[in-house]
């Protein structure tokens, strides 16, 4: 699966020709790259127009086209359907998981949420908050709400500025980091609602959010232990640079390489993609009866030569 995420962010025509997206923009002279690298398509500015052909052509090479707001939100998501032969199948289970099961593979991605969260509190500052204990503590559908509990600890630890509210209106706190948050996690829910499609899943059928009008709760479930990779990338942000500053294009680019950059997971160098789709596969396997668990990593660090490579020149 390809990983690379193109951004469209200022006034623009895009077209298809001969297997190549062709972006034209006013004051430059147009821009060509294939259809088949891109894995996800961010439409960021009220006039970026498009033909059918793109739409189609990205759908059929298994990519997401994620249009934008003005708070950096997802307004809208396009889904390819046609990327798995059993997706008919498997939707079927997916409608039909028990809420016993439901309840089972919550306690392990709100767990996977919270040891994320406290390895990077450890990481940063050297102590985890308790949160690796707590998240030893989650039960069957986290009826304790510790995932509530360590969140607003972890808030408060990861940014110490007491004026940081998370998820706060920009009218009531002024620009800060929440809009950094928001795109990152934007990129990142694009990115696993693709790999959901992939593994002929569907986004909207979610574990624990149930929201009528998201019509990717799924994606909002499994991207839950995986936060903590946009949150690093934030704080490393912010730590050179005025959080009230503009969101502009060094700031996005920053962002994205935490989707696009290579992870160490289980001694292995994967493409967050790839660790993506593991987990949507396993999910399938436990639909299908052939697993127990998710596939959820126990720990991701970015791999040293990457991370090393995208620091030069990025932040600081």
């Amino acid at each position: 699966m390809s990983d690379r995420i193109l951004e469209i962010a200022s006034p623009a025509h895009l077209h298809v020709k001969d297997s190549q997206l062709v972006i034209e923009r006013n004051e430059f002279l147009p821009f060509q790259t294939p259809v088949s690298g891109i894995s996800t398509l961010l439409l960021a500015h009220p006039q970026v127009t498009l033909t059918q052909a793109v739409v189609s052509r990205l759908a059929e090479a298994g990519a997401m086209i994620v249009a934008i707001d003005g708070h950096y939100l997802p307004a809208a998501i396009t889904l390819p359907l046609q990327t798995h032969s059993l997706q008919t199948e498997r939707l079927g289970l997916q409608v039909a998981l028990k809420p016993v099961s439901r309840k089972r593979l919550w306690r392990q991605i709100v767990q996977a949420k919270i040891r994320a969260q406290g390895h990077l509190l450890k990481e940063l500052y050297g102590c985890d908050g308790g949160l690796l204990a707590a998240a030893a503590r989650v039960r069957s559908g986290d009826p304790d709400n510790i995932e509530a509990q360590t969140a607003r600890r972890y808030w408060r630890l990861l940014f110490p500025d007491t004026r940081f509210r998370r998820g706060a209106d920009p009218l009531d706190c002024g620009a800060d980091q929440n809009r950094h948050l928001d795109y990152g996690y934007t990129v990142l829910r694009a990115s696993v609602a693709r790999a959901i499609a992939a593994a002929g899943l569907h986004p909207s059928i979610g574990l624990r959010h149930h929201n009528r009008y998201d019509p990717f709760c799924f994606a909002a479930d499994l991207m839950e232990p995986f936060r903590a990779l946009i949150d690093w990338r934030v704080v490393a942000w912010i730590k050179e640079h005025d959080p009230a500053a503009p969101l502009d294009t060094s700031a996005k680019k920053w962002l994205i390489q935490a989707v696009t950059m290579r992870y160490c997971d289980n001694r292995e160098e994967r493409a967050l993609s790839d660790i993506l789709f593991r987990l949507t596969c396993s999910f399938a396997a436990v639909l299908g009866g052939s697993k127990e668990k998710l596939d959820l990593p126990e720990v991701l660090t970015p791999c040293p030569d990457d991370l090393i490579s995208r620091l030069t020149g990025v932040c600081g």
